[in-house]
């Protein structure tokens, strides 16, 4: 079995002073920094990979600022591609074999939407090539894009867990849905 890790989403604009925060998120960068360390969680993952909302022109994502975000399709401006709101939390120092970008002409929620940095390779073939089984999926946030990640994730068939103490959610209530939703579709909630 091979196990892979990704790290959903750690971006400043999802962190506290971001556009679109998430309370704890900024705890999270550093309790994934914690877990991963610098020997990949003593060797429990083979793959290091995370994905970013890397938006070019999403479309009606962003919310018309006229009217304001509805906050479930439509969202206030975040992750512009090539801005500091896009980039990694500073705290989140680990290394990671590869990043892809998901989010760059449309709404998108799942890690299994996001190109390598070249485009030319999707997350799902990406860790298939490299004989993953076995995935654990943590970061921000877990009611939204945690959660799309990790059913896909299972859906690709990968052997999927959500680490919850390595994520954070946006509500409680919509926080607990999520985490239902994941265990009825056979994703192991630790």
């Amino acid at each position: 079995m091979t196990r892979a890790l990704i790290v959903v989403d750690v971006q400043n604009d999802f962190c506290e002073g971001g556009s679109l925060a998430v309370d704890g998120g900024g705890g999270v960068a550093r309790s994934i920094t914690a877990l991963v360390g610098t020997d990949r969680c003593r060797g429990a993952y083979d793959t290091v990979v995370a994905t970013k909302d890397w938006h070019v022109d999403p479309g009606e994502h962003f919310a018309d600022p006229a009217v304001g975000p509805d906050f479930v399709g439509t969202w206030p401006r975040h992750c512009v591609a090539d801005t500091a709101g896009a980039e990694f939390h500073p705290d989140l120092e680990i290394v990671v074999d590869e990043v892809f970008l998901k989010g760059r002409h449309t709404a998108s929620y799942t890690g299994f939407d996001g190109g390598a940095s070249d485009e030319a390779v999707a997350l799902g073939p990406w860790l298939a090539a490299r004989g993953v089984t076995e995935v654990d999926v943590v970061g921000l946030a877990t009611d939204h894009c945690v959660r799309a990640t990790a059913l896909d994730a299972a859906a690709a068939g990968f052997a999927t867990r959500v680490l919850v103490d390595h994520c954070a959610g946006v509500a409680p209530e919509s926080t607990t849905a999520a985490l239902a939703e994941m265990a009825d579709a056979g994703i192991t909630v630790v």
